[in-house]
């Protein structure tokens, strides 16, 4: 199993900044290695979305929503991301969620076992509102 911590919502003006965190971490034991992370977002009433998200070869898609406005980085040796939203406009409003897509290998006394699978947050609350 893999936990995706997020951190850094909140509220905002229009036009103010936040930037998001989300770690990812393991059972004692267990190897991971994560080959894309990303955000998505989930406004009320509407259906989740993709914000960004960065493969482990660096390629990166971003919503034409927030091209311009947010930026997503890696920090590979620590499995965390950051999203970094400038230029905050009220239509951004909504549940943010970290994704993760993971190989979890465990030794076990029959061998090694390797499990692949997304994870996600439990989801950061961003306000936009003046």
């Amino acid at each position: 199993q893999v936990q995706l911590v997020e951190s850094g919502g909140g509220s905002v003006q229009p036009g103010g900044s936040l930037r998001l965190s989300c770690a990812a971490s393991g059972a004692s034991g267990d190897t991971i290695s994560i080959s894309k992370m990303g955000w998505y977002r989930q406004a009320l009433g509407k259906e989740r979305e993709l914000v960004a998200i960065i493969t482990s070869g660096d390629r990166i898609t971003y919503a034409d929503s927030v091209k311009g406005r947010f930026t997503i980085s890696r920090d590979k040796p620590k499995n965390t991301e950051y999203l970094q939203m400038n230029n905050l406009i009220p239509e951004d409003t909504a549940v943010y969620y970290c994704y993760a897509y993971c190989l979890v290998q465990r030794s076990e006394p029959s061998g090694l076992s390797e499990t692949v699978m997304p994870y996600w947050g439990n989801g950061t609350l961003v306000t936009v509102s003046s």
